[in-house]
């Protein structure tokens, strides 16, 4: 029986910590691969008895020959790719951006064929779409038509576009997921990582403003996690891509939840939409993967606030300023 092996790219990230903790915890073998060497999101999720479980290498995903050492080396089977630089980052630096974004990219489907390893999943964005006002009200089609209006954008329609080539001339497969509200344990980082700075805060007791408000999507880190397993897992012919999508919440019930599980919480928010959509439609994804990860809103805000406390308790994390 072959030994599945699976290579998380970005994993000192929130979604990459999550692919860890769960592919530890179904007893897989997995490599860490990040240029970072902190484990901090790691360290929320796994012990670090659970992380000698894991094969960690710090790696540059611009670097051709480590990434394709890597994968030879641990004798990847699987790729899940999760590493990239977001917005703010690439817009500071594109050059860089398009290295670690695109090349990087590059270097893992490059790699994959060499080395005759027939699948790739990878993280694209709904950044590629355009600006909410070119489409109509409600849920984004599956078919709309992209207009991406920042550089990260950009790179991710441009690596969407070469998972499509390897497949036409090399018979590569690969899977493209594009997550939207992602929130949990992980997610410190970003604009719309305000709710859940806002669970941290009520976990800690203190009060919290977010910062917008109006209606969108939800995914738990975990779920978006384990969906980009699924598609590792469950190969599709093509440069298959799809949004993740869900209920659409607005902010006011999102805050009614918190105070569901926790009555104390003093969280209020700014009643101002964001100039993103709404939400978007994951028809397809639904009807392709048998398995749509997709906690309910209420549990996934207890498991978080809960989670929170346990890592306040212990000192895995310091109470917010």
């Amino acid at each position: 029986m072959t030994t599945n092996i699976y290579l998380i790219t970005g994993s000192m990230g929130f979604i990459g910590a999550w692919a860890l903790y769960h592919l530890v915890k179904q007893g897989e073998t997995v490599v860490s691969y990040d240029l970072s060497e902190r484990r901090d999101r790691v360290n929320l999720l796994l012990s670090p008895q659970e992380q000698e479980a894991i094969q960690f290498v710090t790696g540059d995903l611009t670097n051709t020959d480590h990434v394709m050492k890597t994968l030879a080396d641990y004798k990847v089977t699987h790729v899940i790719h999760l590493g990239a630089l977001q917005v703010p980052f690439v817009r500071a630096n594109p050059i860089v951006g398009a290295q670690v974004n695109v090349v990087g990219t590059a270097n893992l489907f490059e790699g994959a064929k060499k080395l005759g390893i027939p699948h790739v999943v990878f993280a694209s964005s709904i950044a590629v779409y355009g600006s909410v006002d070119n489409y109509p009200p409600g849920l984004i089609a599956p078919d709309a038509p992209h207009d991406p209006h920042t550089l990260y954008g950009v790179y991710k329609q441009a690596n969407e576009l070469a998972a499509r080539v390897y497949w036409e001339e090399n018979n590569l497969t690969s899977t493209a997921l594009r997550p939207y509200t992602v929130y949990g344990v992980g997610r410190d980082q970003g604009l719309t990582s305000e709710p859940t700075k806002a669970m941290l805060a009520v976990a800690a007791g203190k009060p919290y403003h977010i910062n917008f408000g109006g209606v969108t999507q939800y995914q738990l880190g975990s779920d978006v996690a384990l969906q980009f397993i699924e598609a590792a897992n469950q190969p599709l012919p093509g440069a298959a891509v799809f949004n993740l999508g869900g209920e659409a919440i607005h902010m006011q019930q999102v805050v009614e939840m918190i105070r569901t599980v926790r009555p104390s919480a003093q969280v209020t928010f700014e009643d101002r939409q964001l100039p993103f959509p709404m939400g978007f439609d994951d028809t397809p994804l639904r009807q392709q993967f048998p398995t749509v990860y997709e906690t309910p809103l209420l549990d996934g805000i207890r498991q978080t606030i809960e989670h929170f406390e346990r890592c306040l308790a212990d000192g895995r994390l310091n109470p917010p300023a």
